[in-house]
């Protein structure tokens, strides 16, 4: 899978002890120039769907099974294609060095919802499935205050995402 790009936050120490990788799935679903999203209620933030990648789960089973829970979107697997991936490095909450793998993929779904199942801080940051343009993901990520959120290499992430899809003309 082609590399997107990369973050390197370099907010981690030299001597690094303890690592945690986490690769992840990232769904994107783009209807009439917009495109599918989480809507954070509680930081009025957008993201995009996905999350990690299971045990001895493969990485498309975790894209349906993620896009279902955090969406109600249901995918249909032979649209599925690869786009790429962002490799994201950080100091970690409780570990040394924090290494993300985002594996993007586009998908088009069915006409139905699935079901929510939200996990605990998903509820409490109140997610909603919303289908945004380019101009409205980026007004909202780079102008909002967020709330108090601090994830900020999140925010950088799905914006830089954003630009991307812009610049290869899947968004406008």
């Amino acid at each position: 899978m082609k590399e997107l790009f990369s973050m390197d936050m370099k907010n981690y120490i030299d001597d690094i002890k303890t690592i945690f990788n986490r690769p992840s799935v990232r769904g994107i679903n783009i209807k009439n120039n917009k495109i599918a999203v989480v809507y954070s209620k509680k930081y009025d933030l957008y993201k995009i769907p996905g999350g990690g990648i299971n045990k001895d789960e493969k990485e498309i089973e975790a894209l349906k099974r993620e896009i279902e829970e955090e969406t109600g979107l249901l995918v249909i697997d032979e649209t599925v294609k690869e786009w790429g991936h962002v490799l994201v490095k950080e100091k970690g909450c409780f570990e040394d060095l924090f290494i993300q793998d985002n594996l993007y993929y586009f998908f088009d779904c069915k006409d139905k919802l699935g079901n929510l199942n939200l996990d605990e801080y998903e509820m409490d940051e109140q997610y909603e499935l919303k289908y945004v343009s380019a101009e409205e993901f980026l007004d909202k990520n780079v102008n909002s205050n967020h709330n108090g959120y601090t994830d900020l290499t999140l925010i950088k992430r799905e914006i830089e995402t954003i630009k991307l899809l812009i610049r290869e003309h899947y968004l406008s």
